[in-house]
């Protein structure tokens, strides 16, 4: 029971995700003050105590050679690594692709997609228009070539005048290599709405893990509009 703990611990995927606080969920009605800017900046930089410490990495040969003759666990690790062998892997490549950033809204006129195989740079210079008040979802699209990763995190950070006013944070779970992307949805969300409201967003977006690799990490704007008009 305890080696298949051990292995569970590896293996575990765990859908959905936790938020400490809803992305733009603090702007309000009213223009805040450099007071009220700062006051939210202090509350965003206080840390969390976490207790979690994360299971040992297994290599994903070592976690396919693991009790071989317990069949439930056989049929655990099949379920999320299918029954292919080990994956020969571009050593070049790295262990975790995050190729797409997709702001999903059913009411948007045009896909909002972000390509984060190319030029990260050049998104800072652009923004997403997002009407005021729509309901949207995030999508982050995948790859993991070679290990088991366990842990994954998307961390999403909002700055508003050069004030950070909101911090997201995302568990999206562990995962096993394959050819096909994985796919990752925050909930649902309200885009904010009034006079005062309006304007740029920047966000400081992070792609990490239990073990605190840095898989991608990259800037973007939000524009919240009256309209979807530019």
């Amino acid at each position: 029971m305890r080696r298949e703990r051990q292995a569970r611990d590896a293996l575990d995927g765990i859908p959905g995700s936790v938020t400490r606080r809803s992305t733009l969920s603090i702007m309000a009605e009213q223009e805040p003050t450099p007071e009220q800017l700062a006051a939210i900046a202090a509350e965003n930089e206080e840390g969390e105590a976490v207790n979690y410490k994360p299971p040992a990495q297994k290599s994903l040969q070592e976690i396919q050679e693991l009790d071989k003759d317990d069949e439930s666990l056989r049929k655990y690790k099949e379920a999320l690594l299918g029954t292919c062998n080990v994956i020969a892997a571009d050593p070049n490549v790295s262990n975790v692709q995050v190729t797409r950033l997709t702001l999903m809204c059913e009411t948007a006129p045009a896909p909002l997609t972000l390509d984060l195989l190319g030029d990260l740079e050049a998104f800072k210079k652009q923004s997403f228009v997002l009407k005021e008040g729509v309901e949207y979802r995030i999508k982050i699209s995948f790859k993991v070539n070679k290990e088991i990763v366990s842990g994954l995190k998307y961390v999403q950070q909002t700055y508003r005048k050069g004030v950070k006013i909101d911090k997201s944070d995302y568990m999206v779970g562990s995962y096993g290599p394959r050819p096909n992307e994985y796919d990752f949805l925050t909930p649902l969300e309200e885009a904010p709405k009034g006079m005062l409201a309006r304007g740029t967003y920047n966000i400081k977006s992070k792609f990490t893990d239990d073990d605190k690799h840095d898989h991608l990490s990259w800037e973007w704007n939000l524009n919240i509009k009256k309209d979807w008009k530019d």
